[in-house]
């Protein structure tokens, strides 16, 4: 009885429960780590010497001396996904997807954190100085490109999850939202991953990028408001 009476007395005082309140907080990591690794790549990408916004790809900035900022984003943007997804789960408590939606952005949360580590290779005359053309593909820059391929399809696997869970909730503007994300991340994905470095396919993957990150930061919010009525 004592115990309860506390937690009570606890929950009343703060205004939600602690179990509530840990899960508000990792599903702000997931509203967060969007807007976190879109301004630090669009700040490098503005500023330094010899990057194109047309022709590379972000990953690219984790070349050069100052290679280690982008390589710090990428994983620090996955443990705030990582984060996130958990709190996803906590929050998801039954229904369609509650458990492979948090799993399959995990599995992207983890793909940034190993897109970190292994650092792609210099391409397209990217740091200045380096040849024109992709170059040979060493082996922390095919782990690159496996990590992200892994992470990308996850991602977008759980849109598609999600979009079936709030269509069995009759949430149908959040299904088709889910599903256009999904699929105009898988086409901008398709773009990027056929090696052209056409200016189109370039500026269409970082649009995709965007919009998965806005996806991921409502779904978050979303959450989060649920979690915070309780």
């Amino acid at each position: 009885m004592t115990v309860t009476t506390t937690a009570s007395a606890d929950t009343t005082a703060n205004g939600c429960a602690p179990a509530d309140r840990v899960t508000k907080s990792l599903l702000g990591y997931g509203i967060l780590a969007g807007p976190f690794y879109v301004t630090v790549s669009l700040a490098q990408a503005l500023t330094r010497q010899g990057f194109d916004l047309t022709r590379h790809s972000w990953s690219l900035l984790s070349n050069g001396g100052l290679g280690w900022i982008q390589v710090t984003n990428f994983v620090l943007t996955g443990l705030m996904v990582i984060a996130g997804a958990v709190g996803m789960r906590r929050a998801m408590a039954g229904g369609a997807g509650a458990r492979w939606v948090p799993r399959l952005v995990g599995v992207y949360g983890t793909a940034l954190v190993a897109a970190g580590a292994l650092r792609a290779d210099p391409a397209l005359g990217f740091p200045a100085g380096t040849p024109d053309g992709h170059g040979t593909v060493s082996w922390h820059g095919a782990g690159h490109l496996i990590a992200g391929g892994i992470g990308f399809l996850c991602v977008i696997a759980a849109c598609f999850v999600y979009a079936r869970r709030c269509a069995r909730e009759e949430r149908r503007g959040w299904a088709v939202y889910s599903r256009v994300t999904g699929t105009a991340f898988l086409v901008g994905f398709a773009g990027i991953a056929s090696g052209s470095s056409a200016p189109a396919l370039t500026l269409g993957f970082v649009a995709a990028v965007l919009v998965i990150w806005a996806w991921m930061s409502a779904v978050c919010t979303t959450l989060y408001r649920a979690v915070a009525a309780h």
